[in-house]
Formats: C-alpha cells, structure tokens, sequence
C-alpha cells in the first residue's frame, strides 16, 4: 500500500473538521434557544432575588447601627449636659453663699431648680433618641 501524501491527509483532515460543524434543524435551534433564554432569565431572578437580600441585610446593618451610634451620642451628649448642669449649680451655690438669710434660701433654691431643669431637659433630650 503507497502511504497518502501530506496534501491529500489535509483535504481529508479538513473536510472531517467540516462535517463536525453542521448547522442543526430550525427546530433543534429553536429549542437549544429558548432553553438557554429561559436558563438566562432563572440565573437572572436568581441574581436578583440574591442581590436583594444582600441589599435588605446591608441596609437593616446600617439602620442597626445607624441607631447604635445615635444612642451613643446622646448618652454622651446627656453625660455633658448634666456635668455642665453640676459645674454650673456649684457656680451658683457659691455665688449664693455670698448672701444671708432669706436672700440665701432663695438663691440656693433658684440654683437647686435650675439643675433639676437642666437635668429634666438632658433625661428628655436623651430619650427621644434612645426610645
């Protein structure tokens, strides 16, 4: 037997590749198509519904700590009032010793009820937010 030559391997190799890539039926594309349309659209719904539970945890971590940061305000914002409330009674409380008698009295208890006010005022602003 003559061994082939090398030019009639290749028309041989090339219409094997050929035959490898015939066209499909309309139908065999029509349903190769609309399986990979309705493949497309679940991985679609799928990276969507995931998206939107990512979206909904992200945002309720936000609001949790969106919270968090300000009920750590107005703790703080309360811790100040009320030292500012003090420093400014004990201010007051000695001014007032500078007085006698009834005009004392009257000085301490302005005093006195000008940091209940200040505290009142501090328990109510802190609340608001931590409520």
């Amino acid at each position: 037997m003559k061994p082939l030559s090398p030019i009639v391997l290749s028309v041989m190799l090339a219409f094997t590749l050929v035959a490898c890539n015939k066209a499909e039926s309309p139908a065999e594309v029509s349903e190769d198509v609309s399986a990979a349309q309705q493949g497309a659209a679940e991985e679609t719904a799928e990276a969507r519904r995931d998206a939107s539970a990512e979206n909904t945890d992200a945002q309720q971590k936000i609001a949790a700590e969106s919270m968090d940061s300000a009920q750590t305000a107005a703790a703080g914002a309360y811790d100040v009032a009320v030292t500012k409330a003090e420093g400014d009674h004990k201010v007051a409380i000695e001014k007032c010793e500078a007085m006698s008698g009834t005009a004392q009295k009257t000085c301490k208890d302005q005093a006195d009820a000008m940091l209940e006010s200040a505290k009142t005022a501090a328990v109510a602003s802190r609340d608001a937010v931590v409520k």
